[in-house]
This record gives structure tokens, C-alpha cells and sequence, in this order.
């Protein structure tokens, strides 16, 4: 018997080595793969501006996510996915996350952007500094809702108990800690090509004689903020369009009945590609004037006025770059907005601002500069007194409801916003003072509180606010409105319907020097997955092979035992 058992020993110890390798290997595979992933939450993030001007790149240039989340209280960033809520966000803690390498940035955004407190809305500030260089670090929005907030929240707390832990209890809190593996669905984002931006003309025409003054209003219709699927662009430049059809539809009217269809050319520009360097604008002046013999931008321009942010405020601002001469028609607007606000609206404060073009900046300041560079007399009206001020590229820049149904009585939503009735009185100002020059009231001694626009002609603030309500019902960043979008076709029945003669310019990158590259996976879906952390993987494998190099050892000292024993044991046994 002990001869047969010795025999069995015999044969397993000496093919212990490959038996432990055949049985424990599947179990060591199964066992050190990755935990299943459960899927926690599927949400829509918005991906930071990328795009080229100029030769110079801006805004993110990576669009593919796969890592680990964590907040920016946690120690290391390096290779991870960093969430941040726009109530705690700081330029410091952005900068903090591109300088450690950071896998990916999601800024988390309340769900009512209109209703934020001050603080927040001081996130606007801070978006031409997010967009000024290019970094490879993914940045996404994300809109909140109580998932992604648990999310978060969850995350949060990993990571800012970290910081008050020993080396030992920090790896065994990592180790067991569940976490969120953060995963984008697409490709890595590439260039737009044949890309057209659209603009809009329509004209009203003079009579009395073929070589009539013509006066141009202008306002560019696409929005710009640090992420182009959230630019709604309420009061910038949504207000300046607003106003631009309620002054096309007025002047339709006067120039309809013969007693007071005027001696002017009344041409509108609705222009795309704005917030570009006003790339539809220049396009158009090319058309207009270097390639054609026929058109009213060759003959007797009286002045072009744009409208700019014109959706707020107490304050008018004419910006100019060269001070009109008396006598000019230039001249005569100017005197004629003066006396409009001061005799019919003294709480306005109107004034004019003198900014010189300079043409050593990448980026013109206003609309009216592209047209003083091709020596045409421009003016911009906003009631911003500055080209520099933050509502004009933000996000923030959002349609808000009235006051009552998200603030206190009387108390005005934080940030930028479109007042309506602000906005009717501004388009009253404009119209007004265009029909005095336009009619020459003042020469003819009208009074300066005279209103044309009264009654059946006046200004219907429900249109205003209408066509801003569906202005901002969607993003219209440059890059997301192409020749077929709904934004133009709406926009060309609305002219259609006042004006003559409505016709598309379009305007292509050019594909040897391009001025502009717009980039694709700016809206994308990502999955939250809940998982073990990488680390948690490691030392389980090495727990693993820990016990298999104990369970060999034993066995083979077992051996060894069996062994020695087999020798002192058999040869008594052969005595016997």
C-alpha cells in the first residue's frame, strides 16, 4: 500500500509545476480582469471652440475621452478626467488641470443659466482667456442634472478625503473606492471642409433719380462663446437682428405709399461669420466692390450703420473710427440720434465713442470697421461702451423670462439678457432718428419731439420679442450654421417678406491660405461608468500570484517532507 501511494506522490510532485500552471492560469486571468463595467449615466457634453483664424489655432484640440473622474481636490490630475461645477470654477483650477496633464475638463452648467448669481456670471470674464491659446486637454460643458450632480458628488468626496489620509489608508481608499470611468462616443475631431458661411441682403428702393444716396443698416446674426453648441447669443447679437427686421418691416411700409416713399436706397445687410473678423461682411464688400460695375456700395453711400447688443441698458454708444464732418450725411445722423433721445427719451444717455481701426490687431473691434477700410462712412450703435466687454462672447448671453418667475419682485436675472421693452425703445430711437434724415425733418423745422412711428406704424414690441425668442431657441455659432440651415431660410422669408430683390453671398475658406477651419465633434455623447479603479486591478493580481507562489512553496516543501520521510519509513518497512 505504501508503495502505491508513494508512487501516486511521486508522479503529482513531480508535475506540480505544470499542474499549478494549467489550473490556476484561467483562474488567475478571470480573476485580475477588469470588473464589468456598469453604466451609471449617459449625458450630452458640449466640446470647448476649436477652430483656426488666421493661421492661428484656438480653443481644445483633442475630442476623444476614456479615464478615470476625479474633482479638482484630488492630488494627482494627471491622465484623469476632471469635473468641476461652474459654482466652484476658477481660472486657477482650470490652470491647474492643463498644467498636470489633465485626461479631460467637464465644467458642469446649471440647469437656468439666466437666473445665476453674480459670482458665476463673472464666468464670462474668463472665457476669452480659456479660448486665447490652444491646449490639447479635452474640455467639455455638460448640463446639470441629478445624475451627473451624484456623480460629482461621489467623485468629490474620493477625492478630497485623500488629502487627510496616511500613505497606507490612501491606498487602500483607492484600492477600494468605486469610481467613474469617463467615455466619449466618436472620432477624434477633424476639419470642416467647404464650409459656407451665409449672408443675407435686401434693399428698399428711392425714388426720384438713379443716383440716390443709399443708406446700409447692418447686423451680424452668429453667436460666439467658449462653446459653440451653447452660444445662444440672446442680446449679442440676437437684439441687433431683432431690430434690423422691425426697422426693415417699418420702412416697407413708408416706402409703399407714394407720399412718403423717400429718396433714398435703403440696402440691409444681415451678415454671417461675425464673430469671425466679420468674414460674410468682408466677402460681401468684395462682391460689391472689386468684382461687379453694378452696385449700390459703388455709387452714393450716405452711411452704414450696424447694430451691435442692442438689447439692454440705459446707454447708447456711437462708435466710430473717423469723427463725421459737418455737413455730412454721417453728420447728420449723429445730430439726429442726439435730438431724438434727448427730446422723446431723456433718460437715455447717448454719446459717441471715437476708436481709431488698428489694423495691427488680428480682430477688428466692430462691424462698421470692415466698411472704413474700404472708405465707406460706418458707424456701430450698441449700448456696450466697448468692443472689449465680455457679453459680446459668452454663453451667458442667454433669453431670459421675466424677472418675476425667477427672481424676486423687481430684481433683474444676473448677467447679460434681452429686456424687450429696452430693446422696443432703442428700435423707436433708431427709427426715428433714420426717418429725420431720411425725410430731412430738421431742415424742414419738425420739432424734435415729432414721432413718425405712431399708431398702425408703430414699433410692435410682441414682433421683437418674438423674433428674439426664436433666435435664441438655438445655438447659432458660425460653425453650426451651414446654407440649408433653418436659421438662414427663416431668415430669408422675414426679409422676403419687407424688402426687394433678397438675395444669399456665400464665403468659402480658401483651401491653399484659409482665413478660417472650423472643426467637427463639437456636440457628443459620454458614458459614466461605475468601475474599480486601475489600481484596484494590480494589487488584486498581485494578491493572486502571492497566493500561488505560497501554495506552490507548500507543496513543494510538502514534497520534500513526504520525501524524507518515505526514505526513514521504507527500509523498516522492508525489515518488517
Amino acid at each position: 500500500m505504501f508503495e502505491e501511494a508513494s508512487e501516486v506522490f511521486d508522479n503529482m510532485f513531480k508535475s506540480s509545476f505544470p499542474l499549478t500552471f494549467i489550473v490556476f492560469i484561467p483562474a488567475v486571468l478571470i480573476l485580475v480582469s477588469p470588473l464589468p463595467a456598469e453604466a451609471a449615466h449617459e449625458f450630452t457634453v458640449y466640446r470647448m471652440q476649436q477652430y483656426d483664424l488666421q493661421g492661428q489655432p484656438y480653443g481644445t484640440r483633442n475630442s476623444i475621452l476614456n479615464t478615470e473622474a476625479r474633482t479638482v481636490e484630488a492630488e494627482v490630475l494627471s491622465r484623469r478626467c476632471v469635473i468641476m461645477r461652474l459654482a466652484d470654477f476658477s481660472y486657477d483650477k482650470y490652470q491647474k488641470a492643463l498644467r498636470q496633464s489633465a485626461g479631460a475638463v467637464v465644467i458642469i452648467l446649471p440647469k437656468n443659466m439666466s437666473a445665476m448669481p453674480q459670482d458665476i456670471v463673472q464666468f464670462m470674464e474668463l472665457e476669452p482667456e480659456m479660448l486665447a491659446t490652444e491646449t490639447i486637454v479635452p474640455v467639455y460643458f455638460a448640463e446639470e442634472d441629478n445624475e451627473l450632480l451624484s456623480i460629482y458628488t461621489q467623485t468629490l468626496t474620493s477625492s478630497s478625503s485623500q488629502g487627510s489620509l496616511s500613505a497606507a489608508e490612501v491606498l487602500l481608499h483607492t484600492a477600494t473606492a468605486n469610481g467613474f470611468q469617463m467615455v466619449t462616443s466618436g472620432a477624434q475631431s477633424k476639419a470642416i471642409s467647404d464650409w459656407a458661411i451665409t449672408s443675407l441682403e435686401g434693399r428698399l428702393t428711392g425714388v426720384g433719380g438713379e443716383d440716390l444716396p443709399t443708406i446700409v443698416v447692418v447686423a451680424h446674426y452668429d453667436t460666439f462663446g467658449v462653446a459653440p453648441w451653447l452660444s445662444y447669443g440672446a442680446d449679442s447679437n440676437g437684439s441687433g437682428v431683432s431690430m434690423l427686421l422691425e426697422l426693415a418691416r417699418l420702412f416697407s411700409k413708408l416706402y409703399t405709399y407714394k407720399r412718403t416713399h423717400a429718396a433714398y436706397n435703403l440696402l440691409f445687410f444681415v451678415s454671417g461669420g461675425g464673430k469671425f473678423n466679420y468674414q460674410g461682411t468682408k466677402r460681401w464688400l468684395e462682391d460689391n466692390l472689386d468684382h461687379t460695375d453694378s452696385s449700390l456700395l459703388q455709387d452714393n453711400v450716405a452711411f452704414v450703420l450696424c447694430l451691435d447688443t442692442l438689447g439692454n441698458g440705459d446707454s447708447l454708444y456711437l462708435h466710430v473710427s473717423k469723427p463725421p464732418k459737418e455737413g455730412t450725411p454721417q453728420y447728420s445722423l449723429l445730430k439726429e440720434l442726439e435730438t431724438v433721445v434727448s427730446s422723446q427719451y431723456p433718460e437715455v444717455k447717448f454719446s459717441m465713442v471715437h476708436k481709431k481701426i488698428n489694423l495691427a490687431e488680428d480682430m477688428l473691434a466692430w462691424e462698421h470697421e470692415r466698411f472704413g477700410i474700404r472708405r465707406l462712412p460706418a458707424f456701430t450703435l450698441s449700448h456696450l461702451p466697448s468692443h472689449r466687454s465680455a457679453q459680446r462672447s459668452s454663453i451667458m448671453d442667454v433669453r431670459s423670462v421675466s424677472p418675476s418667475s425667477r427672481h424676486g419682485a423687481g430684481e433683474p436675472p444676473a448677467g447679460p439678457h434681452v429686456d424687450v421693452s429696452k430693446l422696443s425703445r432703442n428700435t423707436k430711437v433708431v427709427a426715428e432718428a433714420l426717418a429725420r434724415v431720411i425725410y430731412n425733418l430738421t431742415e424742414k423745422g419738425a420739432p424734435g419731439d415729432l414721432q413718425i412711428f405712431t399708431e398702425q406704424m408703430q414699433v410692435q414690441e410682441e414682433h421683437l420679442s418674438a423674433v428674439v425668442d426664436w433666435l435664441t431657441a438655438q445655438p447659432r455659432a458660425a460653425q453650426l450654421v451651414d446654407k440649408d440651415s433653418n436659421v438662414v431660410s427663416t431668415l430669408e422669408y422675414h426679409l422676403s417678406h419687407y424688402l426687394k430683390d433678397v438675395k444669399r453671398h456665400y464665403v468659402k475658406a480658401d483651401k491653399r491660405d484659409p482665413e478660417f477651419v472650423f472643426y467637427d465633434q463639437l456636440k457628443q455623447t459620454m458614458n459614466a461608468y461605475r468601475v474599480k479603479p486601475a489600481i484596484f486591478d494590480l494589487l488584486l493580481a498581485l494578491c493572486i500570484a502571492a497566493y500561488l507562489g505560497m501554495m506552490y512553496l507548500a507543496i513543494q516543501n510538502f514534497g520534500l517532507l513526504y520525501s524524507f520521510v518515505r526514505r526513514i519509513t521504507l527500509p523498516k518497512a522492508k525489515v518488517h
